[in-house]
């Protein structure tokens, strides 16, 4: 029997109907997928990324030596003149932002929008990366989250897009920053739910109690209870601490490997799937210092259709004690981060 479980941290109600995985799919059936945990189906070839075998495309402008396909660059790691190789991570402005960068005024939509280059590795994504590169990318992030808030902007939050399905339009691994001049509605509903209490150890106590904790440690991985999506996952360092900007480098550096090692988890268990990682995080002035700043990872198994559209409600066909079941059976080998 479907069950309806409410995510406190999102807000959101979801039904899991783990007999919805099951149901025959006869549209634009490609080849099968090369995974076949629960929840995963063929027909989806766009939801999976194929690592490319060169770590340089000669056209790609992510890759070191084509600097010159960009914008010029706004921050750096490593070493090398700007705009030029020799870097570790390089931050670009966004070509085709979400935003202006005019002056605000009522009904635009201004801030910034940048992309943070994960590494000079064509093929390198988070779930990839080294364990110095990993913290160095998320440094990097919080760094221009605090850049933008600095500047005055009211949000600034970051996140990663990987995978036709998941919204990239570029393969070379990357992340993106964008700040506005508004706090958006979620982010302030969001907030007042933390204004009551903080969630996050109440929903990891919970996920304990049921056996949801994926990687445990300073900075835990754990399927929620009401996990909104299929093989999702959430991590968060268990200090207190409200938003990205102000987590210090220890905080950002287990958090970092956490995530990097659950998606190696989901790299392993289901065959190289397109996902999201949202670093969920406060606003300065909204309900101030009761956030609890965290990562959310959300592998692109399906799509919202009639059904999520028409009630707000989302369907998981994957319950969360199995996806944790099987994300902990699925630690890849040592040399594979």
């Amino acid at each position: 029997m479907p069950e309806l479980r409410e995510d406190p941290i999102s807000g959101r109600s979801v039904i899991v109907a783990a007999g919805r995985a099951a149901r025959p799919h006869t549209v634009a059936e490609v080849v099968p997928p090369p995974a076949e945990a629960p929840g995963t189906r063929a027909g989806d070839d766009d939801r999976r990324r194929s690592r490319p075998e060169a770590s340089m495309s000669a056209d790609c402008p992510f890759c070191a030596g084509n600097e010159a396909m960009t914008p010029p660059e706004v921050a750096r790691t490593g070493g090398g003149e700007p705009d030029a190789p020799g870097w570790r991570v390089r931050v670009v402005p966004n070509l085709y932002p979400i935003v202006g960068a005019g002056a605000h005024v009522n009904g635009s939509a201004t801030g910034a929008h940048e992309v943070v280059i994960l590494s000079p590795d064509h093929r390198a994504d988070f779930g990839a990366l080294d364990d110095d590169t990993a913290v160095e990318v998320l440094l990097v992030m919080r760094d221009r989250v605090g850049h933008h808030l600095d500047a005055g902007r009211a949000f600034a939050f970051a996140f990663v897009n990987h995978g036709r399905a998941a919204g990239a339009s570029i393969a070379h691994p990357h992340a993106q920053v964008v700040a506005l001049d508004v706090v958006p509605p979620r982010v302030v509903e969001m907030a007042e739910r933390f204004a009551v209490q903080d969630l996050v150890p109440g929903e990891l106590a919970a996920a304990r109690a049921a056996d949801l904790v994926v990687i445990d440690g300073p900075a835990p991985a754990w399927c929620p209870p009401a996990s909104p999506s299929a093989y999702g996952m959430r991590c968060a360092h268990r200090s207190t601490r409200a938003r990205f900007d102000e987590a210090t480098d220890a905080e950002i550096r287990v958090v970092a490997l956490g995530v990097r090692d659950a998606l190696a988890r989901v790299d392993t268990l289901l065959g190289s799937p397109a996902y999201n990682v949202v670093v969920h995080t406060g606003a300065p002035g909204v309900h101030a210092g009761e956030m609890h700043w965290h990562a959310e990872l959300v592998p692109r198994l399906g799509h919202h259709a009639g059904f999520e559209f028409g009630t707000g409600m989302l369907v998981n066909v994957v319950p969360p004690e199995q996806a944790a079941t099987l994300l902990r059976a699925a630690a890849p080998a040592p040399d594979a981060a």
